[in-house]
Protein backbone atom coordinates (compact mmCIF):
# COMPACT_ATOMS: atom_id res chain seq x y z
CA UNK A 1 0.00 0.00 0.00
CA UNK A 2 1.08 3.66 -0.84
CA UNK A 3 2.72 5.29 2.07
CA UNK A 4 0.54 7.54 3.78
CA UNK A 5 -2.34 5.56 3.17
CA UNK A 6 -4.37 3.35 5.70
CA UNK A 7 -7.11 0.74 5.58
CA UNK A 8 -9.29 0.02 8.45
CA UNK A 9 -12.89 -0.60 9.74
CA UNK A 10 -14.76 2.47 11.00
CA UNK A 11 -13.66 3.50 14.38
CA UNK A 12 -16.45 5.90 15.23
CA UNK A 13 -19.53 7.65 14.05
CA UNK A 14 -17.64 10.49 12.99
CA UNK A 15 -16.09 8.58 10.87
CA UNK A 16 -19.35 7.39 9.01
CA UNK A 17 -20.35 11.32 8.81
CA UNK A 18 -16.86 11.76 7.11
CA UNK A 19 -17.20 9.10 4.25
CA UNK A 20 -21.09 10.34 4.14
CA UNK A 21 -20.02 13.62 2.52
CA UNK A 22 -17.46 12.39 0.69
CA UNK A 23 -19.77 9.68 -0.72
CA UNK A 24 -22.65 13.03 -1.34
CA UNK A 25 -20.27 14.30 -3.83
CA UNK A 26 -19.03 11.38 -5.83
CA UNK A 27 -22.72 10.56 -6.44
CA UNK A 28 -24.44 14.35 -6.35
CA UNK A 29 -26.89 13.11 -3.28
CA UNK A 30 -28.30 14.64 -0.75
CA UNK A 31 -27.22 16.23 2.65
CA UNK A 32 -27.53 13.22 5.25
CA UNK A 33 -28.20 10.74 2.40
CA UNK A 34 -25.08 9.20 2.10
CA UNK A 35 -24.88 8.58 5.43
CA UNK A 36 -28.50 6.72 5.73
CA UNK A 37 -27.55 4.16 3.24
CA UNK A 38 -24.38 3.68 4.98
CA UNK A 39 -26.01 2.83 8.23
CA UNK A 40 -28.51 0.51 6.44
CA UNK A 41 -25.43 -1.17 5.36
CA UNK A 42 -24.12 -1.30 8.85
CA UNK A 43 -21.21 -0.13 10.02
CA UNK A 44 -19.31 -2.89 10.02
CA UNK A 45 -19.33 -3.01 6.71
CA UNK A 46 -17.42 -0.16 5.96
CA UNK A 47 -13.83 0.33 4.83
CA UNK A 48 -11.73 3.35 4.96
CA UNK A 49 -8.87 4.52 3.78
CA UNK A 50 -6.73 7.47 5.34
CA UNK A 51 -3.88 9.62 5.16
CA UNK A 52 -2.96 10.84 8.04
CA UNK A 53 -5.95 9.74 10.05
CA UNK A 54 -8.02 11.86 7.82
CA UNK A 55 -10.75 10.08 5.91
CA UNK A 56 -10.49 10.37 2.29
CA UNK A 57 -12.40 7.90 0.88
CA UNK A 58 -14.09 3.92 1.54
CA UNK A 59 -15.92 1.42 0.23
CA UNK A 60 -19.07 -1.06 1.31
CA UNK A 61 -18.54 -4.67 1.36
CA UNK A 62 -21.85 -6.60 1.41
CA UNK A 63 -21.69 -10.13 2.50
CA UNK A 64 -23.75 -12.33 0.23
CA UNK A 65 -23.79 -15.66 -2.51
CA UNK A 66 -24.29 -15.52 -5.78
CA UNK A 67 -25.55 -18.63 -8.13
CA UNK A 68 -23.17 -20.84 -10.42
CA UNK A 69 -24.49 -23.94 -12.29
CA UNK A 70 -27.26 -24.06 -9.35
CA UNK A 71 -24.70 -23.85 -6.21
CA UNK A 72 -24.42 -20.49 -4.19
CA UNK A 73 -20.81 -19.28 -4.02
CA UNK A 74 -20.47 -17.09 -1.12
CA UNK A 75 -19.34 -14.22 -2.45
CA UNK A 76 -18.89 -10.42 -1.36
CA UNK A 77 -20.66 -7.42 -3.21
CA UNK A 78 -18.22 -4.02 -3.07
CA UNK A 79 -20.16 -0.70 -3.20
CA UNK A 80 -20.07 3.02 -2.93
CA UNK A 81 -16.48 3.52 -3.46
CA UNK A 82 -15.82 7.21 -3.31
CA UNK A 83 -12.39 9.15 -2.59
CA UNK A 84 -12.37 12.69 -1.74
CA UNK A 85 -12.13 14.71 -4.98
CA UNK A 86 -8.71 16.12 -3.66
CA UNK A 87 -7.06 13.01 -3.71
CA UNK A 88 -8.48 11.28 -6.68
CA UNK A 89 -5.75 10.27 -8.59
CA UNK A 90 -3.48 9.98 -5.54
CA UNK A 91 -3.53 6.20 -5.28
CA UNK A 92 -5.81 6.21 -2.31
CA UNK A 93 -8.85 4.40 -4.74
CA UNK A 94 -5.98 2.15 -5.77
CA UNK A 95 -4.87 0.89 -2.33
CA UNK A 96 -8.31 0.78 -0.70
CA UNK A 97 -9.26 -1.76 -3.52
CA UNK A 98 -6.14 -3.62 -2.86
CA UNK A 99 -6.06 -3.70 0.85
CA UNK A 100 -9.73 -5.16 0.76
CA UNK A 101 -8.95 -8.12 -1.93
CA UNK A 102 -6.32 -8.97 0.64
CA UNK A 103 -8.82 -8.79 2.76
CA UNK A 104 -11.32 -10.92 1.26
CA UNK A 105 -8.68 -13.38 1.04
CA UNK A 106 -7.79 -13.55 4.06
CA UNK A 107 -11.58 -14.40 5.26
CA UNK A 108 -11.60 -17.50 2.72
CA UNK A 109 -14.11 -15.51 0.37
CA UNK A 110 -14.27 -17.15 -3.04
CA UNK A 111 -15.59 -14.80 -5.75
CA UNK A 112 -16.63 -10.75 -5.91
CA UNK A 113 -18.87 -8.85 -7.62
CA UNK A 114 -18.54 -4.98 -8.12
CA UNK A 115 -20.81 -2.37 -10.91
CA UNK A 116 -17.77 -0.32 -11.72
CA UNK A 117 -18.09 3.76 -12.53
CA UNK A 118 -14.82 3.05 -14.33
CA UNK A 119 -13.15 -0.41 -15.16
CA UNK A 120 -9.48 0.66 -15.52
CA UNK A 121 -9.03 1.00 -11.52
CA UNK A 122 -11.04 -2.01 -10.83
CA UNK A 123 -9.00 -4.43 -13.89
CA UNK A 124 -5.68 -3.40 -11.94
CA UNK A 125 -6.87 -5.36 -9.04
CA UNK A 126 -8.12 -8.27 -10.68
CA UNK A 127 -11.82 -7.86 -11.96
CA UNK A 128 -13.10 -8.18 -15.15
CA UNK A 129 -16.31 -8.32 -16.83
CA UNK A 130 -18.70 -11.38 -15.36
CA UNK A 131 -22.22 -10.29 -16.28
CA UNK A 132 -24.85 -8.40 -17.31
CA UNK A 133 -27.43 -5.74 -15.79
CA UNK A 134 -30.25 -5.22 -18.25
CA UNK A 135 -33.37 -3.30 -18.26
CA UNK A 136 -36.56 -3.70 -20.76
CA UNK A 137 -39.07 -2.13 -21.36
CA UNK A 138 -42.14 -2.94 -24.60
CA UNK A 139 -45.22 -0.62 -24.45
CA UNK A 140 -48.12 -2.34 -22.68
CA UNK A 141 -50.75 -2.52 -26.00
CA UNK A 142 -48.01 -4.09 -27.82
CA UNK A 143 -47.71 -7.43 -25.28
CA UNK A 144 -51.65 -8.87 -26.86
CA UNK A 145 -51.11 -11.76 -24.33
CA UNK A 146 -54.81 -12.24 -23.38
CA UNK A 147 -54.51 -15.96 -21.68
CA UNK A 148 -53.93 -15.89 -18.06
CA UNK A 149 -53.99 -19.92 -17.00
CA UNK A 150 -53.17 -19.01 -13.57
CA UNK A 151 -55.10 -17.22 -10.67
CA UNK A 152 -53.15 -13.84 -9.44
CA UNK A 153 -53.51 -12.61 -5.97
CA UNK A 154 -52.80 -9.82 -3.97
CA UNK A 155 -50.02 -10.52 -1.12
CA UNK A 156 -48.79 -8.38 1.36
CA UNK A 157 -45.11 -7.51 0.59
CA UNK A 158 -43.46 -9.35 3.41
CA UNK A 159 -44.98 -12.81 2.59
CA UNK A 160 -42.11 -15.49 2.93
CA UNK A 161 -42.90 -17.15 0.33
CA UNK A 162 -41.26 -14.73 -1.76
CA UNK A 163 -37.74 -16.08 -0.77
CA UNK A 164 -38.61 -19.61 -1.31
CA UNK A 165 -39.88 -18.68 -5.27
CA UNK A 166 -36.77 -16.41 -5.37
CA UNK A 167 -34.18 -18.83 -4.66
CA UNK A 168 -36.05 -21.81 -6.89
CA UNK A 169 -35.52 -19.61 -9.79
CA UNK A 170 -32.10 -17.69 -8.69
CA UNK A 171 -30.74 -21.82 -8.80
CA UNK A 172 -31.15 -21.78 -12.66
CA UNK A 173 -30.30 -18.74 -13.79
CA UNK A 174 -25.64 -17.78 -13.37
CA UNK A 175 -24.74 -14.78 -11.79
CA UNK A 176 -28.13 -14.25 -9.88
CA UNK A 177 -27.56 -12.94 -6.49
CA UNK A 178 -28.26 -15.11 -3.82
CA UNK A 179 -29.39 -12.27 -1.62
CA UNK A 180 -28.88 -10.97 2.07
CA UNK A 181 -31.89 -9.43 3.40
CA UNK A 182 -30.71 -5.91 3.38
CA UNK A 183 -30.99 -6.42 -0.96
CA UNK A 184 -34.33 -7.54 0.14
CA UNK A 185 -35.29 -4.86 2.04
CA UNK A 186 -34.98 -2.35 -0.77
CA UNK A 187 -38.31 -4.75 -2.65
CA UNK A 188 -40.29 -5.74 -0.17
CA UNK A 189 -40.10 -2.11 1.68
CA UNK A 190 -41.73 0.17 -0.16
CA UNK A 191 -40.52 4.23 0.53
CA UNK A 192 -41.91 7.48 1.47
CA UNK A 193 -41.87 8.13 -2.46
CA UNK A 194 -42.75 4.85 -4.08
CA UNK A 195 -45.47 2.15 -3.43
CA UNK A 196 -45.03 -1.41 -4.09
CA UNK A 197 -48.02 -4.07 -5.33
CA UNK A 198 -47.19 -7.47 -4.89
CA UNK A 199 -49.66 -10.65 -6.61
CA UNK A 200 -48.86 -14.31 -5.81
CA UNK A 201 -49.24 -15.91 -9.61
CA UNK A 202 -50.87 -19.61 -8.83
CA UNK A 203 -52.64 -20.37 -5.61
CA UNK A 204 -50.77 -19.67 -2.42
CA UNK A 205 -50.40 -23.69 -2.01
CA UNK A 206 -49.17 -24.08 -5.05
CA UNK A 207 -47.49 -20.71 -6.40
CA UNK A 208 -45.63 -20.92 -9.56
CA UNK A 209 -44.62 -17.11 -9.30
CA UNK A 210 -45.16 -13.50 -8.33
CA UNK A 211 -44.15 -10.06 -9.61
CA UNK A 212 -43.99 -7.23 -7.23
CA UNK A 213 -44.47 -3.60 -9.21
CA UNK A 214 -44.64 -0.04 -8.77
CA UNK A 215 -46.29 2.46 -11.14
CA UNK A 216 -45.16 6.29 -11.65
CA UNK A 217 -45.32 9.04 -14.81
CA UNK A 218 -42.54 10.10 -16.40
CA UNK A 219 -42.01 12.19 -19.58
CA UNK A 220 -45.74 12.15 -20.35
CA UNK A 221 -45.79 8.48 -20.08
CA UNK A 222 -47.10 6.66 -17.43
CA UNK A 223 -45.05 3.53 -16.60
CA UNK A 224 -45.30 0.60 -14.76
CA UNK A 225 -42.14 -0.81 -12.93
CA UNK A 226 -41.48 -4.19 -12.14
CA UNK A 227 -39.76 -4.23 -9.12
CA UNK A 228 -39.18 -7.95 -8.68
CA UNK A 229 -40.65 -11.39 -10.32
CA UNK A 230 -40.17 -14.72 -10.57
CA UNK A 231 -41.89 -17.60 -13.00
CA UNK A 232 -41.35 -21.18 -12.54
CA UNK A 233 -43.46 -22.57 -15.17
CA UNK A 234 -44.50 -21.43 -18.62
CA UNK A 235 -47.93 -21.09 -17.02
CA UNK A 236 -46.45 -18.66 -14.72
CA UNK A 237 -44.50 -16.79 -17.89
CA UNK A 238 -47.63 -16.55 -19.55
CA UNK A 239 -49.71 -15.52 -16.53
CA UNK A 240 -47.01 -12.78 -16.35
CA UNK A 241 -47.44 -11.10 -19.20
CA UNK A 242 -51.01 -11.38 -19.20
CA UNK A 243 -51.18 -9.05 -15.83
CA UNK A 244 -49.46 -6.77 -17.57
CA UNK A 245 -50.88 -6.42 -20.56
CA UNK A 246 -53.80 -6.05 -18.40
CA UNK A 247 -52.70 -2.54 -17.20
CA UNK A 248 -52.76 -1.08 -20.80
CA UNK A 249 -55.74 1.23 -20.53
CA UNK A 250 -53.99 3.39 -18.20
CA UNK A 251 -50.23 2.35 -18.33
CA UNK A 252 -48.02 3.32 -21.52
CA UNK A 253 -44.74 1.60 -20.61
CA UNK A 254 -43.55 -1.57 -18.96
CA UNK A 255 -40.33 -2.04 -17.82
CA UNK A 256 -38.53 -4.84 -16.42
CA UNK A 257 -35.07 -6.46 -15.11
CA UNK A 258 -33.83 -9.31 -17.00
CA UNK A 259 -31.17 -11.11 -19.38
CA UNK A 260 -29.46 -9.40 -21.84
CA UNK A 261 -31.27 -12.27 -24.09
CA UNK A 262 -34.57 -12.74 -22.33
CA UNK A 263 -36.61 -15.56 -22.42
CA UNK A 264 -39.77 -14.08 -20.73
CA UNK A 265 -39.75 -12.39 -24.56
CA UNK A 266 -39.72 -15.36 -26.61
CA UNK A 267 -43.82 -15.86 -26.14
CA UNK A 268 -44.27 -12.04 -26.92
CA UNK A 269 -46.45 -11.91 -30.46
CA UNK A 270 -44.11 -9.12 -31.54
CA UNK A 271 -40.26 -7.88 -31.22
CA UNK A 272 -41.89 -4.68 -29.66
CA UNK A 273 -39.33 -5.29 -26.10
CA UNK A 274 -36.50 -3.40 -26.24
CA UNK A 275 -33.14 -3.18 -24.04
CA UNK A 276 -33.54 -0.20 -22.37
CA UNK A 277 -30.29 0.18 -20.90
CA UNK A 278 -27.15 -2.44 -20.76
CA UNK A 279 -24.48 -2.77 -18.38
CA UNK A 280 -21.40 -5.07 -17.57
CA UNK A 281 -21.19 -5.87 -13.40
CA UNK A 282 -17.55 -7.09 -12.83
CA UNK A 283 -16.42 -10.00 -11.21
CA UNK A 284 -12.86 -11.30 -9.25
CA UNK A 285 -11.97 -14.81 -8.79
CA UNK A 286 -10.54 -13.30 -4.72
CA UNK A 287 -9.38 -17.48 -4.09
CA UNK A 288 -8.69 -20.03 -7.35
CA UNK A 289 -9.26 -23.36 -5.55
CA UNK A 290 -12.43 -22.00 -3.39
CA UNK A 291 -14.21 -20.55 -5.96
CA UNK A 292 -13.64 -23.36 -8.86
CA UNK A 293 -14.47 -26.03 -5.97
CA UNK A 294 -17.99 -24.03 -4.45
CA UNK A 295 -19.76 -24.15 -8.21
CA UNK A 296 -21.31 -26.83 -10.11
CA UNK A 297 -20.42 -27.78 -13.50
CA UNK A 298 -22.53 -29.74 -16.15
CA UNK A 299 -23.28 -33.20 -14.56
CA UNK A 300 -22.59 -35.14 -17.79
CA UNK A 301 -18.77 -33.98 -18.29
CA UNK A 302 -16.32 -35.57 -16.76
CA UNK A 303 -12.94 -34.42 -17.25
CA UNK A 304 -9.66 -32.40 -16.34
CA UNK A 305 -8.80 -28.95 -17.54
CA UNK A 306 -5.20 -27.96 -16.64
CA UNK A 307 -4.36 -24.42 -16.16
CA UNK A 308 -1.93 -21.81 -15.13
CA UNK A 309 -3.05 -18.73 -13.51
CA UNK A 310 -1.17 -15.24 -12.72
CA UNK A 311 -2.15 -13.06 -10.33
CA UNK A 312 0.02 -10.03 -9.10
CA UNK A 313 -2.12 -9.26 -6.11
CA UNK A 314 -2.87 -12.95 -4.03
CA UNK A 315 0.49 -14.97 -4.69
CA UNK A 316 -1.36 -18.00 -3.69
CA UNK A 317 -3.43 -17.65 -6.73
CA UNK A 318 -0.18 -17.77 -9.01
CA UNK A 319 1.09 -21.23 -10.35
CA UNK A 320 -0.67 -24.73 -11.85
CA UNK A 321 -4.20 -26.13 -10.94
CA UNK A 322 -5.80 -29.33 -12.54
CA UNK A 323 -9.43 -28.75 -12.41
CA UNK A 324 -11.01 -32.37 -12.00
CA UNK A 325 -14.80 -32.08 -12.93
CA UNK A 326 -16.93 -35.60 -12.25
CA UNK A 327 -20.83 -35.63 -10.97
CA UNK A 328 -21.29 -31.63 -11.72
CA UNK A 329 -18.38 -31.57 -9.03
CA UNK A 330 -15.36 -29.65 -9.03
CA UNK A 331 -11.95 -30.92 -7.36
CA UNK A 332 -9.07 -28.44 -7.68
CA UNK A 333 -5.52 -29.64 -6.91
CA UNK A 334 -2.28 -27.90 -7.47
CA UNK A 335 0.06 -29.16 -10.22
CA UNK A 336 -0.53 -30.20 -13.44
CA UNK A 337 0.64 -29.29 -16.93
CA UNK A 338 -0.39 -25.65 -17.16
CA UNK A 339 -2.42 -26.29 -20.67
CA UNK A 340 -4.59 -23.35 -20.18
CA UNK A 341 -2.52 -20.33 -19.28
CA UNK A 342 -4.53 -16.94 -18.19
CA UNK A 343 -4.28 -14.31 -15.66
CA UNK A 344 -6.69 -13.40 -12.60
CA UNK A 345 -8.48 -11.55 -14.98
CA UNK A 346 -9.12 -13.39 -17.46
CA UNK A 347 -10.58 -16.05 -15.22
CA UNK A 348 -13.78 -13.92 -14.63
CA UNK A 349 -15.30 -14.23 -17.78
CA UNK A 350 -14.11 -17.85 -18.07
CA UNK A 351 -15.82 -18.58 -14.84
CA UNK A 352 -19.04 -16.92 -15.29
CA UNK A 353 -19.26 -18.04 -18.94
CA UNK A 354 -19.91 -14.56 -19.98
CA UNK A 355 -17.55 -15.06 -22.56
CA UNK A 356 -16.37 -18.18 -24.41
CA UNK A 357 -13.02 -19.72 -24.27
CA UNK A 358 -12.50 -19.13 -27.90
CA UNK A 359 -13.82 -15.59 -27.31
CA UNK A 360 -10.86 -14.99 -24.97
CA UNK A 361 -8.48 -16.02 -26.70
CA UNK A 362 -9.46 -13.88 -29.44
CA UNK A 363 -9.37 -10.98 -27.07
CA UNK A 364 -5.83 -12.15 -25.98
CA UNK A 365 -6.75 -13.43 -22.19
CA UNK A 366 -6.48 -16.62 -22.45
CA UNK A 367 -3.56 -19.32 -24.27
CA UNK A 368 -4.51 -22.85 -25.15
CA UNK A 369 -4.56 -25.49 -27.94
CA UNK A 370 -7.73 -26.00 -29.51
CA UNK A 371 -8.62 -29.18 -27.82
CA UNK A 372 -7.87 -27.90 -25.15
CA UNK A 373 -10.41 -24.79 -25.82
CA UNK A 374 -12.71 -27.61 -26.53
CA UNK A 375 -12.75 -29.03 -22.75
CA UNK A 376 -12.94 -25.57 -21.70
CA UNK A 377 -16.02 -25.09 -23.43
CA UNK A 378 -17.65 -27.99 -22.02
CA UNK A 379 -16.64 -27.45 -18.46
CA UNK A 380 -17.73 -23.86 -18.65
CA UNK A 381 -21.01 -23.87 -20.51
CA UNK A 382 -24.26 -22.28 -19.11
CA UNK A 383 -26.73 -19.70 -20.12
CA UNK A 384 -25.05 -16.39 -20.41
CA UNK A 385 -25.18 -14.99 -16.62
CA UNK A 386 -27.01 -11.59 -15.09
CA UNK A 387 -28.21 -10.40 -12.41
CA UNK A 388 -31.68 -8.11 -11.36
CA UNK A 389 -30.16 -6.72 -8.50
CA UNK A 390 -28.21 -3.37 -8.73
CA UNK A 391 -25.50 -2.23 -5.35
Amino acid sequence: MKPGFEYSSVANLEDVQKFGSILEQCFLASPGEEEAWLKRMGVENIRLIHEEKQVVGGLVVIPMGQWWGGESVPMTGIAGVGVAPEYRGSGAALSLMQQTVKELYANDVPISVLYPATQRLYRKVGYQQGGSFCSWEIPASSIQIKEQPLPIKSVPLDSEIFYDLYTKQGQNINGYLNRNQTIWNRIIKSGEKEVFYSYILGSIAKPEGYIIISQYSADNDNILSVVDWVTLTNAATKTFWSFLSNHRSQIDKIRWRGSAIDNLTLILPEQTAKNRHIQRWMLRIINVEKALSARSYPSAVETELHLEITDDLIAENNGKFILSIANGCGNITKGGKGELKLDIRGLAPLYTGLFSPQQLQLAGKLDATEKIISTATQIFAGTSPWMADFF
